[in-house]
């Protein structure tokens, strides 16, 4: 593989807060669209246009980490160990070999060796998280705290990984681990404040390997994951149109999200957020 490709795209922001999209990457390795089943060639469980709904961000001075690659390639939110995050887990793993709904990734029974799994950590995972990993240890030792929001986003309706219809906003703290309680009751608290979309806190989605991992509150480092029901921001079927009028109405319950954090912080920390 090329290891002189674009990772990741990084925007260095000027407030502590970093907004990591690991999911929303759509590049494929030279010949690797070849290898996959025609069902996976369109990528179904890509957080679609995460970025473009998240165009508020730069402004709000935050620093943007985006993976380029899609998740097919290597899933940057599982641990490298590929140990799996919720018991009896249905998910697709560090190195996915089906789709969300069980459908196989690849044609036919090639699948990746180990050697191939170990080249795709040192060429994929590994970047993304040393950058991620610096970042946040730059905010800190600027403002002696750091904020990681980690957005992601998938179809409403995925029977083998949930039951019925997912709620709209589910936010995850890893289940109390990786961000103060206050932090938590203070987004959940900005949620009620809007009847248009339902919202859950630790439910299905608790937050995965970054949350998890780089969340640590003892250290002062607060990190919570949004997982966005992509029926309120774009069509959910192929070719997964971005559809601008509900994005338009979502965003600004992301944008308070992101704000009470900052928010928080100001309370916290004693740190002025800006105007």
């Amino acid at each position: 593989m090329n290891t002189k490709h674009v990772v990741f795209h990084f925007a260095s922001g000027d407030v502590p807060l970093l907004v990591s999209m690991p999911h929303v990457g759509t590049e494929l390795p030279a010949g690797f669209a070849e290898r996959l089943g025609a069902p996976a060639r369109a990528l179904p469980d890509t957080d679609w246009h995460v970025d473009r709904l998240y165009d508020f961000v730069d402004g709000l001075g935050a620093s943007i980490l985006r993976a380029h690659y899609s998740r097919y390639v290597i899933d940057l939110n599982r641990p490298p160990d590929d140990v799996p995050l919720y018991p009896g887990s249905a998910g697709i793993g560090l190195i996915p070999t089906i789709l969300f709904d069980g459908t196989p990734l690849y044609r036919g029974r090639i699948t990746p060796d180990k050697n191939e799994i170990a080249e795709r950590l040192r060429t994929y995972w590994r970047p993304y998280h040393d950058h991620l990993a610096r970042e946040l240890e730059r905010i800190r030792a600027k403002f002696g705290f750091a904020l990681l929001f980690d957005a992601h986003s998938i179809r409403s309706i995925v029977p083998r990984l949930f039951d019925g219809r997912l709620p709209d906003v589910n936010l995850g703290t890893g289940g109390g681990t990786s961000a103060d309680e206050t932090l938590a009751r203070a987004l959940v608290a900005e949620c009620e404040r809007q009847r248009t979309y339902d919202f859950v806190l630790n439910g299905r989605f608790k937050g995965g390997y970054i949350t998890r991992h780089y969340g640590k509150p003892a250290d002062h480092v607060h990190a919570v994951q949004l997982e966005l029901s992509q029926r309120t921001y774009m069509d959910e079927d192929p070719p997964f149109a971005f559809e601008e009028t509900l994005a338009n109405a979502v965003r600004p319950l992301l944008r308070a999200v992101l704000v009470r954090m900052l928010g928080w912080a100001e309370s916290r920390y004693r740190w002025r957020a800006r105007a």
